[in-house]
């Protein structure tokens, strides 16, 4: 089942269920194996934060939120799925939502075309809700391939510069939340200023998404993340806070220079931790996502007053109160 979403509203609990029966709906097709592999990550859970932003957006104006926004938001949620799909292949990971991964449990091979197939399955729903919609998640699948290339050309890369890494979050992340918002916006038939602005919101709120999921992997314990913690770093993913942390210079900075370049053993993934959650390097990072859910909420002031608007205003908030630091 899909945990409670940031983004509460009344009748919320009853627009997941929504949500959840058109996610499985979409991927079902005749060959039973393909289903299973299809639906492996759907059926596992997961916030839905896409498709419920997609439904939110849609009811700035009160106006209900219709079949066309869920399906809107199951495109998006879709290409989400997908990609993790293949992210899953690329860091080899074993597990994911708390199962085993695709690649794990059915191989590399099936685990890169059931992506494609959930992709293809996205496009073919946009393709259903008009023209600009079909074009706009081709867009968004574009960028989210451009930060991950971003990202990728970085690999173990201590100089990485920070502008690699809010250039790849605007991509991989950011962009797939503006898109769920901007959908919303498109189908409920809003004017274009009304638009645009969901759209801001959803990329500053997506930057607010990731630069938290970043911390998280720093601060959490194995137990809550469900994986070890410092997992970017061992696979030469360097985020804000490690970033932060070597920008700050000094001994520890220095400490941590020398660990990091090169695949981590477990005793050196739990130094590098050390240094950095005991540094200036996470506060720091907490200040970036803070200037970014400033401008989340900033963006909602021009919308209309509503329920909807109060819980997109609201959601960064929350999401930010999720980090234990």
């Amino acid at each position: 089942m899909a945990q409670l979403p940031f983004f509460t509203l009344p009748g919320m609990p009853g627009d997941v269920e929504r949500i959840e029966a058109a996610l499985v709906e979409s991927v079902r097709t005749p060959d039973a194996y393909l289903n299973d592999i299809a639906s492996h990550l759907i059926v596992a859970g997961g916030k839905r934060l896409r498709p419920v932003l997609t439904l939110v957006a849609a009811q700035i104006a009160d106006g209900p939120a219709s079949d066309d926004a869920v399906q809107g938001g199951i495109a998006c949620e879709l290409v989400q799925t997908g990609s993790l799909y293949h992210d899953d292949v690329m860091d080899e990971a074993p597990t994911r939502r708390g199962v085993e991964t695709v690649n794990a449990k059915w191989g590399n091979l099936q685990a890169i075309l059931a992506g494609d197939f959930l992709l293809s399955r996205a496009s073919e729903i946009a393709a259903s809700l008009g023209t600009e919609v079909a074009a706009l998640l081709a867009r968004t699948i574009g960028r989210l391939c451009e930060g991950q290339i971003e990202e990728l050309r970085h690999t173990y890369n201590a100089a990485r510069p920070e502008a690699s890494y809010l250039a790849s979050i605007a991509g991989k992340t950011a962009s797939l939340y503006a898109t769920s918002a901007r959908i919303g916006g498109i189908v409920a038939g809003f004017d274009r200023p009304t638009i645009d602005t969901l759209t801001e919101y959803g990329e500053a709120f997506g930057m607010v998404f990731q630069i938290v999921d970043d911390l998280l992997d720093i601060t959490a314990t194995d137990e809550a993340l469900g994986k070890p913690a410092g997992h970017d770093m061992v696979e030469g993913v360097y985020t804000l806070p490690v970033l932060r942390t070597l920008q700050a210079g000094g001994i520890a900075a220095a400490s941590l220079l020398d660990i990091l370049g090169r695949p981590l053993e477990p005793s050196e993934r739990e130094k590098a931790l050390e240094i950095v959650r005991t540094r200036a390097g996470v506060a720091s990072a907490l200040t970036t996502a803070r200037e970014w859910a400033a401008k989340a909420v900033a963006a909602c002031d021009p919308l209309p007053s509503s329920a909807a608007t109060d819980a997109l205003r609201s959601a960064p908030e929350a999401l930010l109160a999720s980090l234990d630091v």
